[in-house]
């Protein structure tokens, strides 16, 4: 426990000489040495963002695999998958009617009065594959090796089920050795994992520094209004989340956060749900959640349970549709909201997948795409709020349904120091 407060303590404290030290060369630095800081500097991120990467691929199909072996029956695997996806749908829901609820009340864009453009605007955002064809077909692997490689988490996440059934189906005689050996991988990977969170606190420095190096602290005062009503939507959805979570785990919930509070910090601050998960994992376990069901079902709301995403859509959309004066009834609302519900799902690991959305889905309801552009400059701040909520969505919904199936320990962190 020790050893995680000090992590928090310093991601804190680099990410405070980030914003300190991004500021002063924004402020005195020639256009230069600001370019070449923040082209540089972003190394560092590179680096740790590509070592976690690393090691996703192997951690998400040795857990998730002997996750389905160990829970034995397919009926088995079928419910606690079906509650999962529940939920899943469940949480989007209410997170987008968070973010409608908010945007409504705040009207953000209300007051920018712009011209709908006359001609088609390029966002440089590649949309071409969101359609129903496309994410279907994008779904099934056709080489669980490319997967890897392309650390395709969905497609990862597919093969392994398909294979923890087929596993699961021969019985413990048959798949005990391939259990155990794939047991001692998603071991070693957190091990790796590990030593790669040492490195955290300097990637985090770096992604903070570089933006606000460019960017400088006003661009955060210019759209101040709009920050600051899409963090309330995210701290309201926040507040849901909880109380749903109390429902289900009473006070534990609250011990649930406070062990949470490293990937969250470290999605916050790099704005990646990805960069978080290894950790996630572990602190889970740590929680007391069965391995087999945070093994299962993590991957999967990695999929499929973004509800940072739902929030920055709706509100998104709807500040955009207030800029250009464009009102929208209520069933146009409606079938808004389900379209972007539906096309997020599966684009876990896509860069900007939230904006990829948005470009695909508001055109068909004539809102300019156009918009787009209002975002991108703020883009990075928006996504390290969506990054750390669907971190803590994944982890709550985890929990909650180990509860459920009756596979949660009570603080077995206590019971292994009383022993």
């Amino acid at each position: 426990m020790a050893n995680a407060n000090k992590l928090t303590l310093f991601i804190v404290i680099f990410m405070l000489a980030g914003i300190l030290s991004g500021a002063v060369i924004h402020s005195y630095a020639a256009p230069g040495v600001v370019t070449a800081w923040a082209d540089n500097i972003t190394l560092l991120t590179d680096i740790f963002l590509r070592l976690i990467k690393m090691v996703i691929a192997p951690l998400v199909f040795s857990t998730l695999t002997v996750g389905i072996m160990r829970l034995g029956e397919t009926s088995t695997i079928g419910r606690v998958g079906g509650k999962a996806m529940i939920w899943f749908i469940s949480s989007s829901i209410l997170s987008i009617l968070v973010g409608l609820f908010v945007v409504s009340l705040e009207q953000p864009g209300s007051g920018l009065n712009l011209a709908i453009p006359l001609e088609a605007t390029d966002t440089g955002l590649a949309v071409s594959g969101m359609s129903l064809k496309g994410f279907l077909t994008h779904t099934i692997p056709t080489s669980i090796a490319e997967a890897m490689a392309n650390n395709e988490i969905l497609q990862i996440v597919v093969f392994s089920m398909f294979f923890g059934i087929g596993g699961a189906s021969l019985g413990e005689k048959f798949n005990a050795p391939l259990v155990a050996a794939l047991d001692v991988v998603s071991h070693i990977m957190l091990k790796v994992t590990g030593y790669v969170m040492y490195v955290a606190p300097l990637a985090i420095f770096a992604a903070i520094s570089s933006v606000i190096s460019t960017q400088g602290l006003g661009i955060l005062l210019n759209y101040a209004s709009f920050i600051g009503g899409y963090y309330v939507a995210i701290l309201l959805t926040c507040l849901v989340l909880l109380a749903v979570g109390y429902v289900m785990l009473k006070k534990e919930v609250f011990r649930l956060v406070s062990m949470l509070k490293d990937p969250v910090l470290v999605a916050f601050t790099t704005s990646s749900s990805e960069a978080a998960y290894p950790k996630t994992l572990e602190q889970l376990t740590k929680f007391g959640c069965s391995p087999n069901i945070v093994s299962f079902v993590l991957p999967i709301g990695y999929s499929f349970n973004l509800v940072g995403s739902m929030v920055y859509c709706s509100f998104a959309s709807m500040f955009i549709a207030q800029a250009y004066n464009i009102h929208l009834s209520f069933a146009e609302i409606t079938v808004l909201m389900l379209t972007l519900m539906l096309a997020s799902k599966g684009i876990a690991g896509v860069p900007r997948s939230a904006l990829v959305v948005l470009a695909a889905t508001i055109p068909s309801f004539n809102i300019p795409v156009a918009g787009i552009l209002l975002l991108m400059g703020i883009d990075h701040f928006l996504d390290m709020g969506r990054s750390a909520i669907n971190v803590l969505g994944n982890g709550i919904a985890t929990a909650m349904l180990a509860q459920d199936e009756g596979l949660l320990e009570e603080e077995p962190e206590l019971v292994e120091r009383e022993a």
